[in-house]
Parts: structure tokens; C-alpha cells; sequence
């Protein structure tokens, strides 16, 4: 008889953008060529609990995910979806418990009960704090939200797994394989220790708790090593779950887990190569049947260029269905069983990671980690000093550092077309709907659920069900988060930047940098001063980071406040810090937005001399009309020499300042 692991895994594609109606029209298609599952992308504003009305919205709606304000867009969202049908993953966490009851409600709309109802919250808040930027609310506040998600999961719709404990986004985040089999497994401890302390759970379902949790990993392109973390990682899960829960069901501790292999290691130098560590990310979570992954979503070739294309998406789908329906690899036990080379690493990996796991928990656990910053300085320096060695030579990328002549690509050869866009008109139509959903509902009826939310969130009470009261009413994700903001407060995660000195102390080529930093602040008259600014939600900060701390390696003074500003913000903090350069960073797709604004705000505060550089994903065409807008350089992936970057804007400083 086959087993769950002799047979394909679920198949998805991350998707989403534009509107809801596109976004279905997507999903469609991709179910219509194969894909088994859903994995539903949604917009900054969505997935930090705005409305695409909020200032900080601005340039952001339907740029990286689907817009979901309301009842509205769900129903459009899964229009001929039968949901009862469906796995649905949703990366979703700040906002997670709103974008659940949305889902539901939707669902029972279409006749399916909550019980039917199977796919995954991601729901992991932690690591918003450390790599992604989509926190909404402080740590403990966020983590009520969480584990009141898994309670009501647990009780009422036993086949959700209610929370995605994500040790990918730490890998992108600079994490090495110790550090992410720790990090993750702290979050889990985190996690569980609350849902089995807050008593809403009776202790003879903890094994329904446990069972239920799913994790969400990278792979990167060093396969062997990533098959062994895989083999560690569920060493670890059994253990921890056994031993700490007591958990004594061997089928309640199997490690679940879905993947999205490595993007950070995608090059936009020579594109065609991320085709090949791909299949080679996919083999590190594929080969080892003991530590397979259930669900397994693909990058497409193209995404360090920008959005990819549906058709670039079903390329990556067609690479896992030629490994599980044309190869041999479900046709054999674990291939790695007695490898003694493998045994090694994995046990190499398993006592690095208890360690690390026992030092995080000397602390007082992973929230208390993330509050103090020591997870956050922890990635940035591995961050910075795998950029170091790839500088250095001594981590090779094809087509980057190494190999770097090529023939003319004919997949590149229109850059413009290479790439999906999103359509213009998605935010004025986001608005308008907005708009149009708020004239047609019951305002007393909004008004009350929402008052039943802030009364709820005084208590210790489960917030789902006032939150389903609140979908039914027809309240909105802005108004939603907005309560709840009210209620909790703002919060602004540590930037790690602080802790990451001299990690790149040595080296000619700094050495020469910091000679030029120092020549041209005795010419100007004070240390120059360089401004890193994040505008918008973006909250991928990882590259702001890393230029942050070349900048004071080569001896700026380094201006860096972190995630989620506005223009505004921006143009002030460059009159009240007297700076020389603004270095802009943005991965989202909204730099023709937000960069003009901030150019024209420097402007009119009389900052002329001040120059804006902008680093991020921005395709060529827009690149030449920044720079026709004002900005003094672009940089994007490929640009990959911090050092020579540093240069480069010192060189623009002294342009604008005439020296």
C-alpha cells in the first residue's frame, strides 16, 4: 500500500497580484496545468493590516500580493473555487487570524463547514521581527494573536494547521543551517509553551496542537548539506516534542513541512543560471524520503529581475512534476539511510543547533531574543559575512564573481518584457472598491462589532469569534488592525545593524574606501553622513542592512531608523541629521511611487546638494527614469560589491557637492 511519502507531494505556485478578480483568474489557470494546492500571495497594506486608502499604502496595493480588504475581495478572490476542495496556504501573519475568519466566512458562504476546510496560516509573527518587516503589533500582543489562532483551529477546524513556523525567511536573512534549525525551533518553543500555559486547550489535546503545527524552510543550492539540515530538523522536532510536550504519538511528531526554495541565492547577472539551483534547491528537500517536504512551491528563473510571468511560473511547476512523474525518485526507501557521511553532518547539525536553541532559552526564550535584538544582530552578521565571501571570491556564483563572460540571452534579450507587470490602474480600482463596499454596508453594524473587538481585547477572551463578527459585518483589514493598534500600540522591531561592527575589517579595498570616506569629510568639513532609508512597507530589509554596515565599516556615519517610513519621514530625517546622501531601498515594486516624492521633498526643504541613490528590484526602464527624475545612481542585484558601491557614492557626493 503507498504511504504519504511514496506519493507527489502538493505542487503550488506562490501567486497573487494586481486585484482579487486577476488573482483568481490565475489560480485558475495554474490548478487547470496541475498544480495541486493554492498558495495565496497578498499586498503589503493586506499583510500589514491597511487600507489601500492609509498614507503608507501608497504605491503599495497589488505590488507583491492581491489586495483583500473585506468579504468582497475573498469572495472574488476564490470565485469558482470550491474551497471545500481546496489546500489553501496563506502567507499571512501579522493579519493572519483576519485573513482566517475572511476564508472561513467565504467558505461557508459557498456551503463548506469550517471542519471541511484544509491549508495553512503562516501565522508565524517572530520572524516578522527578523527578516520580512510584516509585523503589525509588539511581540507579546502578536503572539496572543497567534496562539488564540491555534486554539480555535484546534476546536473548530481540526484539519487547519494553524500556524507555519518559517525557517525560510531566516536563511534569506543571512541564516546559517544551525542558526535556522535553532531560531525555528525557538519560535516553536515559544509558541507551544504559550498555547500549553494559557489553558484554552485542555492538556489531552496538546497532541492535537502538536500534530497540527507545520513548518515552512528554505533550501539553498547546497543540496547535500540542505538534505542533512532536513534530517536534523526532524531529529529535532521528535525529540523536542517528546521530551518537552510529552507527546507520546509517533505520528503527532512527524516533522510537516512545506518548502519555497532559496531566492536570496537568485542572480539577475546571467538569469538562466537560477533554472539550475533551483532543481538542485528542490532536490535538498526531495531526495531524503524521511525528511521529504509535503508541499514543495518553485521561484521562477526571473525573480530577481521583477514579477515573473505565468508562464515562467509554470516552468518551476513543470520542474517538480518531472522529478515525481518522470524520474525514479518515489520508487525507493530513504537512499541516505547508513550513509555515514550523512550521519555525520546531521549529528554535526543537531548538537550546533541545541546549543543555539539552549543559549536562546538562557535568555528567556525567542521572543525575549527578538526584544533584546540578539536574533536580529545574529543574522545580519552571518548576512554580512556571506557577502564577504562571495566579494571576496571565496564563495563562488556562476555568472557573478566567477565565469562572468556570457553569450546574449535570448530569455533577456527584452527586459521589458521579461517580467510580468502589474497593472497601473490596480490601486485607483483597490480604492474605488474600498470605497464602494464602505457606502453599501451597515454602518451601526461595524460599529458594534468593532466595539465588541476592543472590548474583547481588554480580556484574556479568544479573539475569533469576535473577529468572524466583525468579517460579517463588514469591517475592513484597515479597520480591523486599526483597533487593535489602538489597543496595543505601535512597535518598531530592532534593526541589528548596531551589533554588527567590523565584520569586514580588513581588505585593501575597504582599506582604500575608508582613505576616501576620511579625505573627503576633512574637505566637507565633518564626517559625511549617509542616510538608509526603508520607504513604504516594504519590510525585506535584509539589503538595507548589509549597506548599512559597509557604510560604517568604510567610516560613514551611518542614519538608519529602520522599516516602514513615509516619505515624509524620509525628507525629515535627512534636514534634522545635516546629511550628505540618502540611500534609498525598496524591493517591492513601488520605487516610481515613493523615490519621486522623496527627491521632490528634498527639494523643497532646500537639501539641492543632497544626492539619492536607490538599490533594489528595478527593471531597467524604470531605472532610466529615476535617474531622469533626480536620482544620482541605481543599484540593483547584481550590483553586488558593497565595497565598490560605498565608492561610488562617495564619488556622487563629492559631484553634488562640487569638490
Amino acid at each position: 500500500m503507498a504511504t504519504d511519502m511514496d506519493r507527489p507531494w502538493v505542487m503550488r505556485t506562490y501567486a497573487g497580484h494586481s486585484s482579487a478578480a486577476e488573482s483568481n483568474a490565475l489560480f485558475r489557470r495554474n490548478l487547470a496545468k496541475g498544480q495541486t494546492g493554492l498558495s495565496v500571495a497578498f499586498d503589503l497594506p493586506t499583510q500589514t493590516g491597511y487600507d489601500a486608502d492609509h498614507p503608507l499604502a501608497k504605491g503599495e496595493v497589488g505590488k507583491v500580493g492581491v489586495p483583500v480588504a473585506h468579504l468582497g475581495d475573498v469572495r472574488a478572490l476564490f470565485d469558482q473555487i470550491p474551497l471545500a476542495q481546496m489546500n489553501t496556504s496563506m502567507t499571512i501573519n501579522a493579519t493572519a487570524m483576519w485573513l482566517l475568519a475572511l476564508y472561513q466566512v467565504a467558505a461557508q458562504e459557498q456551503g463548506a463547514s469550517p471542519a471541511e476546510l484544509t491549508g495553512t496560516t503562516q501565522n508565524d509573527i517572530v520572524k516578522e521581527y527578523l527578516s520580512r518587516g510584516t509585523y503589525a503589533f509588539p511581540p507579546d500582543a502578536s503572539l496572543r494573536l497567534t496562539t488564540d489562532l491555534i486554539a480555535y483551529t484546534v476546536a473548530d477546524m481540526p484539519k487547519w494547521n494553524p500556524i507555519n513556523i518559517c525557517s525560510y525567511h531566516l536563511q534569506e536573512a543571512g541564516a546559517t543551517p544551525v542558526q535556522e534549525l535553532a531560531f525555528a525551533l525557538s519560535t516553536a518553543i515559544a509558541v507551544l509553551d504559550r498555547v500549553r500555559d494559557g489553558g484554552q486547550v485542555p492538556p489531552e489535546r496538546f497532541g492535537d496542537v502538536v500534530q497540527r503545527i507545520s513548518f515552512f524552510v528554505n533550501a539553498g543550492v547546497r543540496f547535500i548539506e540542505e538534505t542533512c539540515k532536513m534530517r536534523a530538523f526532524v531529529q529535532l522536532w521528535d525529540e523536542l516534542t517528546l521530551q518537552r510536550y510529552g507527546v507520546t504519538d509517533p505520528k503527532a511528531r512527524r516533522l510537516r513541512y512545506g518548502v519555497q526554495v532559496n531566492s536570496l541565492g537568485l542572480t539577475e547577472a546571467q538569469p538562466e543560471n537560477n533554472v539550475q539551483r533551483i532543481v538542485l534547491e528542490m532536490l535538498g528537500v526531495t531526495l531524503s524520503k524521511n525528511a521529504r517536504a509535503r508541499a514543495v512551491q518553485l521561484p521562477a528563473w526571473n525573480e530577481a529581475l521583477g514579477l515573473p510571468r505565468p508562464w515562467d511560473q509554470q516552468w518551476s511547476l513543470r520542474m517538480q512534476q518531472v522529478l515525481a512523474y518522470e524520474s525514479d525518485l518515489l520508487e525507493y526507501d530513504d537512499i541516505f539511510d547508513g550513509s555515514h557521511v550523512i550521519e555525520a553532518k546531521v549529528s554535526a547539525l543537531v548538537d550546533g543547533a541545541r546549543e543555539e536553541i539552549d543559549r536562546v532559552q538562557a535568555m528567556g526564550g525567542a521572543v525575549a531574543a527578538v526584544e533584546t535584538g540578539y536574533l536580529k544582530q545574529a543574522l545580519v552578521a552571518s548576512h554580512a559575512e556571506r557577502r564577504q565571501r562571495i566579494e571576496s571570491g571565496e564563495q563562488v556564483v556562476v555568472g557573478v564573481n566567477k565565469f562572468e563572460s556570457t553569450e546574449p540571452s535570448p530569455l533577456t534579450a527584452d527586459l521589458d518584457t521579461a517580467i510580468q507587470t502589474v497593472d497601473p490602474a490596480a490601486e485607483a480600482a483597490a480604492l474605488e472598491s474600498l470605497r464602494t463596499w464602505r457606502a453599501e454596508r451597515d454602518e451601526a453594524a461595524v460599529e458594534g462589532a468593532l466595539s465588541k473587538l476592543r472590548a474583547a481585547a481588554k480580556t484574556t477572551d479568544n479573539l475569533m469569534p469576535v473577529t468572524l463578527e466583525c468579517v460579517r459585518a463588514g469591517v475592513t483589514t484597515g479597520e480591523w488592525a486599526g483597533v487593535l493598534r489602538e489597543m496595543y500600540g505601535e512597535y518598531r522591531a530592532p534593526t541589528g545593524v548596531a551589533g554588527s561592527v567590523g565584520v569586514s575589517g580588513g581588505g585593501a579595498e575597504i582599506a582604500a574606501v575608508r582613505d576616501k570616506v576620511a579625505a573627503t569629510s576633512a574637505e566637507l568639513g565633518g564626517r559625511l553622513r549617509l542616510l538608509v532609508g526603508k520607504p513604504g512597507l516594504d519590510g525585506h530589509s535584509n539589503g538595507a542592512e548589509q549597506v548599512a554596515v559597509r557604510a560604517r565599516d568604510v567610516g560613514f556615519e551611518v542614519i538608519y531608523q529602520g522599516i516602514r517610513l513615509t516619505p515624509e519621514q524620509i525628507v525629515a530625517a535627512a534636514v534634522a541629521e545635516d546629511v550628505h546622501c540618502v540611500g534609498l531601498s525598496i524591493l517591492s515594486g513601488s520605487h516610481m511611487e515613493l523615490v519621486p516624492q522623496i527627491v521632490d521633498g528634498l527639494r523643497e526643504a532646500g537639501l539641492e546638494d543632497v544626492p539619492v541613490v536607490v538599490g533594489g528590484i528595478v527593471p531597467d526602464a524604470d531605472a532610466k527614469a529615476l535617474r531622469a527624475a533626480g536620482v544620482a545612481a541605481v543599484y540593483t542585484p547584481k550590483d553586488y560589491d558593497l565595497t565598490g558601491m560605498m565608492s561610488d557614492v562617495v564619488d556622487v557626493i563629492r559631484h553634488a557637492n562640487k569638490v
